[in-house]
């Protein structure tokens, strides 16, 4: 499989002009920098984490006498990435990292989730659960539990459904009662940790939600703290084993490499866990976790249809089958089958999804690069709204990519002989997991796009319209499209906003068809970037000609093929349809 490093350093250099950020807090990272980060990424990721991928998934963990069992090949893997410094590449020097952008650190993900998304769980959950000890935890917790995050010694969890409350965490039930020194006991059960247990790490920091008795009701009484896997003595060495317990594993479609356990809090032995921050307050700093998880899981998804598109394509123009249908005579030779229109459709429909999802996941990182260097509320907001599109849109259709390598493959793609079945079965857990597609409808329409007043609505359409405006003539065809889809997407919206302040039930019932078209306009905005880049390179005689014409080919498509979807689902949210409201139950 490839891995198209090239491929990111257009989007890096070309499109995104990282290099230029090079100031300030990311003065170290220059062109050469950021190339020999990408270069270390990808070796590291094609040696020690592709060559396990099948392996991991063929034996997945198991449940043997209260332990997680799983191949060695997982935690050599991570001790690797652990040596090249990648766990701390974005904190600060101070605390052992590399002050690495964003965008960087993004772009190195995308590389090892290539590599086995399975194995890259690990790392993604645990700097996530870094971050937010960073911003919310104590001095003293930072120390303590910080630092050898950081440094990779330490894994991180998230801690968040239970049983009977996967989305609803409002009903939550683990309680946290305070003790006299200042600690919590926490008793409850938790349900789809991810890394929940392993041996591979030193130890396990979980961030765990969990209510305090007598706070208030529902989201508003939930507090987050830090249950460790050892107790964490003053000095910073390990003690007794905390109260938790592996209740089992969750046997998964895919995935498999990463853990997926139920945990038993406080059930024989006393579970002691530590506030982070305010009682009442665990919901809003839990989400500073789980939007980055969003963006990630976004990456995840398009990384894994990368390796699928990867496939298909070597194998396109490898396998042999049939004649183009203008050639009749059957004693002359069969040609590669990328020379048929339908397999070349469904590369192109790969390609697409892959390259324009990778520009949006890239382009979110550059949002929080920017706001580090100078800090931007209307950064915030655009982020914010554009969040549920990143970790949705890619989850949907890079699936849906993922299922074209399949086709291509035909009948030996549905067999275990090539990856491309393996690779649908991980990618399929993106649509679901870190908020599922239709709770990511609700929150772009029932919140992100009424923040004040319209205001992350309003800085999207402009950015978007500016780069219209910026696009070449040749380009015009896509801009002129572009800018009607921005012009019909913002009235759709106010309408809809409309509607749900009136009637909520059946003003948010096509709340996921609003993402969708949410989506493809956003898309369309990055392929009309990276074309516009693409004719800009080839007017100057930059960069690879077959790069930039593949550029604007599947800019093309996506214009003709996709973004038209976005008018179709306007019509049908323009009626406020409320079929899937109106029938009756018994009908089902």
């Amino acid at each position: 499989m490839k891995f198209d490093v090239p491929d990111l350093e257009f989007q890096l250099f070309d499109v995104l002009r990282m290099h230029d950020a090079a100031t300030g807090r990311f003065a170290d990272y220059d062109r050469e920098t950021i190339r020999g980060v990408l270069d270390t990424a990808a070796r590291i990721a094609e040696g020690e984490f592709l060559p396990h991928a099948a392996k991991s998934d063929a034996n997945e963990p198991r449940f043997v006498d209260g332990r997680v069992e799983m191949i060695p090949e997982i935690g050599q893997a991570l001790a690797a990435y652990r040596e090249a410094g990648f766990f701390g590449a974005a904190f600060d020097h101070e605390l052992g990292g590399m002050q690495m952008p964003e965008t960087l650190r993004s772009a190195v993900g995308f590389l090892f989730s290539m590599g086995d998304i399975g194995i890259s769980g690990y790392p993604l959950l645990t700097v996530a659960a870094a971050n937010l000890l960073a911003e919310f935890a104590s001095e003293d917790q930072q120390q303590r539990y910080l630092l050898p995050m950081i440094a990779g010694r330490w894994f991180g969890t998230m801690c968040l459904s239970e049983p009977h409350a996967g989305s609803s965490l409002a009903d939550i039930t683990t309680t946290a009662r305070p003790q006299p020194d200042g600690s919590y006991a926490i008793t409850g059960r938790k349900m789809w940790i991810s890394g929940g247990e392993q041996e591979i790490s030193e130890n396990i920091v979980h961030l765990v939600l969990a209510k305090i008795p007598g706070g208030a009701p529902g989201v508003k009484g939930i507090s987050l703290f830090i249950v460790s896997k050892f107790q964490v003595q003053d000095d910073g060495t390990l003690g007794a084993r905390n109260g938790i317990v592996l209740a089992g594993l969750n046997h998964k479609m895919g995935y498999r490499g990463t853990t997926n356990t139920a945990l038993n809090f406080g059930e024989d032995v006393p579970c002691i866990g530590h506030l982070i921050g305010e009682p009442g307050k665990g919901l809003a700093y839990m989400f500073r976790m789980m939007n980055e998880a969003r963006i990630a899981v976004g990456m995840g998804a398009t990384a894994i249809a990368a390796a699928g598109y990867q496939v298909s394509l070597a194998y396109a123009r490898d396998r042999l089958q049939g004649r183009t249908p203008d050639n009749k005579d059957p004693t002359s030779p069969q040609v590669p089958i990328i020379a048929h229109a339908d397999v070349r459709r469904m590369l192109l429909a790969q390609k697409a999804a892959v390259e324009g999802s990778l520009a949006l996941l890239l382009y979110t990182a550059s949002l929080i690069d920017s706001d580090r260097l100078a800090p931007d509320p209307d950064l915030d907001l655009l982020l914010g709204l554009l969040t549920p599109i990143a970790k949705s849109w890619p989850s949907e259709y890079c699936l849906e990519a993922n299922k074209h390598a399949i086709q291509i493959l035909g009948g030996a793609g549905y067999t275990r002989d090539h990856p491309v079945e393996r690779l649908y079965r991980d990618n399929r857990l993106n649509p679901i997991h870190e908020g599922a597609h239709g709770i990511h409808g609700l929150d772009l329409l029932g919140r992100k796009v009424m923040l004040e007043d319209g205001r992350a609505l309003r800085l999207w359409a402009e950015r978007i319209l500016e780069d219209v405006a910026s696009a070449p003539a040749s380009l015009g065809e896509f801009a002129d499209a572009l800018a009607g889809h921005v012009a019909e997407a913002v009235a759709t919206t106010e309408a809809l906003v409309d509607a749900v302040r009136h009637d909520p039930r059946r003003g948010l019932a096509n709340a996921t068809l609003y993402l969708d078209m949410m989506g493809h306009v956003t898309i369309g905005w990055m392929w009309l970037r990276q074309a516009t880049t693409a004719e800009r390179m080839r007017d100057a005689g930059e960069g690879d000609r077959d790069h930039l014409d593949g550029k604007l080919w599947a800019c093309r498509y996506f214009f003709r093929y996709v973004l038209p979807l976005a008018a179709t689902q306007r019509t049908l949210l323009a009626t406020l349809d409320d079929t899937t409201l109106a029938m009756p139950e018994a009908g089902f």
